[in-house]
């Protein structure tokens, strides 16, 4: 079962990662199977010694599972252990290995709006699990300074993970200067809330560079007004299929060509 892979997550009925790993199986010539598991947390360590006696090749994990995982893998990835987190397994004689494609996939998101972050600074909306593979890759890439907005400050501040970076709350994020990019990690936008913005366009307005991880819809109202105001802009739809391609190269241990992911993106944009 080398060839059969999935999802595991504990509410899972609106993901798109199987149509997702469908069209790079297809577009690959890949004779793969991905399945969506959706597993109660009490039996969670029970599952993973199912799928290892199933020898599958590999699975991806979603909230709320990305931290509960590491317990179990034998080894993790450089990226994934500074992260903390684990969104990417492959199974390989009897033993598991944990990754962290999210970070690859925004570092595409990033590629695709033609942005650097270095030498800029960023503003980093939410502190929920994606926020953490996101400060990684702006800081492995020369980020001058990143902040990260809290509506809950205090314990953001409390939080070891953050504890090196400047955290603000919505309130503060009123009084800054023109700065360079801002990071929408948070749901709010999201279908079907899809008339909401974490910040209004006064604050959208002091920044270059507007990028968002939500995909659904394709331009959230934040990504609107940026776009009105003349600001780079980009969706997650690129971090989406871009995470799953590198996983996908994990799991089977090739390369495989990154206009992938642009061809994906396309093809699953009409929808949004």
């Amino acid at each position: 079962m080398e060839n059969v892979f999935g999802l595991i997550g504990e509410k899972l009925g609106h993901s798109i990662s199987p149509e997702i790993h469908s069209k790079i199986f297809q577009k690959t010539n890949y004779n793969g199977k991905y399945y969506i598991f959706e597993i109660e947390k009490e039996n969670l360590e029970n599952s993973f010694k199912g799928f290892k006696l199933l020898k599958i090749g590999g699975l991806n994990v979603t909230i709320p599972y990305k931290s509960s995982v590491i317990p179990f893998m034998d080894e993790i990835s450089s990226e994934a252990k500074a992260i903390g987190a684990i969104n990417t397994i492959r199974f390989s004689n009897g033993k598991c290995y944990g990754y962290n494609t999210d970070y690859y996939g925004f570092g595409y998101m990033m590629e695709r709006a033609n942005v650097t972050p270095r030498s800029k600074s960023a503003y980093v909306l939410g502190d929920g699990g994606a926020t953490k593979a996101i400060i990684k890759y702006l800081v492995d890439n020369g980020a001058e300074s990143i902040s990260i907005v809290s509506r809950h400050k205090e314990s953001t501040r409390e939080n070891k993970e953050f504890k090196d970076y400047n955290i603000l709350s919505y309130d503060e994020l009123k009084d800054i200067k023109c700065k360079d990019i801002v990071i929408n990690c948070t749901p709010c936008g999201m279908y079907p809330n899809i008339d909401s913005t974490p910040i209004d366009k006064n604050i959208i307005s002091k920044f270059d560079v507007a990028l968002d991880i939500i995909y659904n819809p394709s331009e959230t109202l934040f990504l609107k007004i940026a776009r009105e105001l003349g600001l780079k802009g980009e969706n997650g739809l690129s971090m989406l299929v871009g995470q799953a391609v590198y996983a996908q190269e994990i799991f089977r241990g090739e390369k495989l060509d990154k206009t992938l992911i642009d061809d994906i993106c396309e093809e699953i944009a009409v929808n949004y």
